[in-house]
């Protein structure tokens, strides 16, 4: 199996959700894995008011024929900050049986299902790797599923924020298995999708989906 590694932030949020405040610390030094290929660059906290955004990658106009490579940082608006509901919380004074560690990961969590989409992205036509989570599956395959930036969300951890969620229908089913690496081609829409294993801001209906590989399929 093809091990992709999550940007840096992701891994913070991750190891916070799975292990509660207790891991803070640790999971906020995790590095990403050396010797696999990464899915793009990390995500960056909003800049500071006033500051330029960094300039985007060219991108691809909607009419595109062939799609643009992208990795799960071009789905976050650049000014969107998933922790911003956490600042001014001393999170190393508290213990996962404090109520106010519980009211932090409940506002998290629907923070998180809110999470905006980057209208600069949408309507292109787009190839983005990612791990499978099916969500109906036939004698022919995977009609429906749900392509995630890490291995274990929505399965053995919760979901990441609803803009590193993407709902994908392929053109004909996929023969593929929970937790498969795949590239998967396809116009990117701001649809929202809540499903049992997760909330999505994205939909691509997909003309192509693959085997994971270092280089994209052509």
């Amino acid at each position: 199996m093809t091990i992709l590694p999550i940007n840096p932030l992701l891994r913070v949020c991750l190891a916070f959700c799975t292990s509660g405040l207790a891991s803070w610390p640790a999971a906020s030094v995790a590095q990403p894995v050396p010797g696999v290929p990464t899915m793009g660059a990390p995500i960056s906290p909003a800049p500071a008011q006033g500051a330029r955004p960094a300039p985007s990658p060219a991108a691809a106009s909607p009419g595109a024929t062939s799609p643009r490579t992208i990795g799960w940082e071009a789905l976050v608006p650049a000014d969107w900050d998933p922790m911003k509901d956490l600042k001014g919380l001393n999170l190393s004074i508290l213990n996962d049986a404090d109520p106010r560690a519980t009211a932090a990961m409940a506002k998290l969590r629907e923070a998180w299902d809110k999470a905006p989409i980057n209208p600069a992205i949408v309507g292109q036509l787009v190839r983005l790797p990612g791990y499978v989570v099916p969500l109906e599956t036939t004698k022919d395959g995977v009609k429906e599923f749900l392509l995630v930036p890490y291995f274990g969300a929505c399965i053995h951890s919760p979901p990441p924020p609803a803009n590193q969620i993407v709902h994908v229908l392929p053109k004909s089913p996929a023969k593929m298995f929970s937790m498969d690496t795949v590239w998967v081609t396809g116009v990117l829409t701001g649809t929202r999708t809540d499903s049992y294993m997760g909330m999505s801001g994205y939909r691509i209906e997909a003309t192509q989906v693959t085997l994971y590989t270092e280089r994209p399929p052509r």
